[in-house]
C-alpha cells in the first residue's frame, strides 16, 4: 500500500486529493491545523501549523512516504499601492518555504521512483492584483524543475499542478469579498475532484515519465 503525505488535507483541494488517494488504496498522512471529524480507514492525521518551522519539523518525524503533495494554500489579493508586507510574507512562507522544508526532509527518505506534487496556480502566469500570491506560485515551478533535475537519477518525479479558480471553501472566504474570482472560459469553476484525479495520475505508475512540468488545469483561462 503506497503512502502519501498531503498538506492541507482536510479542506478544499487537499481534502479532495486525500479522498481520491484513499479510494485508490493509498495510506495517507494528513498535515493541517485541524483534524477531520472522522478518520477514514487508511488515514492518519498530524495536527500542525505549517507556518511554524519547529512544529512542522516535529510533524515530519518518522515519515518516509512514497509521495509528497503540498496542497496547503492561502489566497490574498491587493493592487500596487495597497500591498501588505506581512500578508506577502505569509503567502511566501506557506507556499514556498514550507515546500522547501517538506521536500528537504522527505525527499531523502523517499524510495526510488517516488513522487512530489506541488499545488500551483494559473496565477503563476500573472494576474492583475495578485502579485504577492502569483510570486509564490511562480516560484514553485522553478523549484520543481530544480528538484526534478536533482532527483531524476532516483526516478523521483516532481511536478506542479496549476488549476484556475477552483470551487473550494477558499473561493468563498469572506476575506476575499472584494476579489471575486473570474469564472474560466469553460463557464464554470474547476472542480476539486478534477484536480485530485490529475494529481492521482501523476502519483501513479502512468506518471512515471513526467517530471519538471507545470500542468495547467485552467478551463481555458491561460489561453
Amino acid at each position: 500500500m503506497p503512502h502519501a503525505v498531503v498538506t492541507g488535507a482536510t479542506s478544499g483541494i487537499g481534502a479532495a486529493i486525500t479522498a481520491h488517494l484513499l479510494r485508490e488504496g493509498w495510506q495517507v498522512t494528513g498535515l493541517s491545523r485541524t483534524a477531520p471529524a472522522t478518520l477514514p480507514e487508511g488515514y492518519s492525521h498530524r495536527a500542525v501549523d505549517l507556518l511554524d518551522p519547529a512544529a512542522t519539523e516535529a510533524a515530519l518525524d518518522g515519515l518516509a512516504p512514497f509521495a509528497l503533495v503540498h496542497a496547503a494554500g492561502l489566497m490574498r489579493a491587493a493592487p500596487l499601492g495597497q500591498l501588505d508586507a506581512a500578508v506577502g510574507e505569509t503567502l511566501w512562507r506557506l507556499h514556498v518555504e514550507v515546500a522547501f522544508q517538506l521536500a528537504d526532509r522527505l525527499a531523502p527518505r523517499m524510495p526510488d521512483g517516488g513522487r512530489i506534487v506541488l499545488l500551483g496556480s494559473r496565477a503563476a502566469m500573472g494576474v492583475a492584483g495578485r502579485s504577492q500570491y502569483a510570486a509564490g506560485k511562480a516560484a514553485l515551478v522553478a523549484m520543481a524543475r530544480a528538484w526534478a533535475g536533482e532527483l531524476i537519477g532516483r526516478r523521483i518525479m516532481v511536478n506542479v499542478v496549476a488549476p484556475a479558480s477552483t470551487d473550494t471553501p477558499m473561493l468563498r472566504d469572506p476575506a476575499r469579498a472584494g476579489d471575486v474570482p473570474k469564472v474560466p472560459p469553460i463557464g464554470r469553476y474547476i472542480e476539486p475532484g478534477e484536480v485530485a484525479a490529475l494529481v492521482g495520475f501523476l502519483l501513479g505508475p502512468q506518471g512515471g515519465a513526467i517530471t519538471g512540468q507545470q500542468i495547467m488545469m485552467c478551463g481555458g483561462s491561460s489561453l
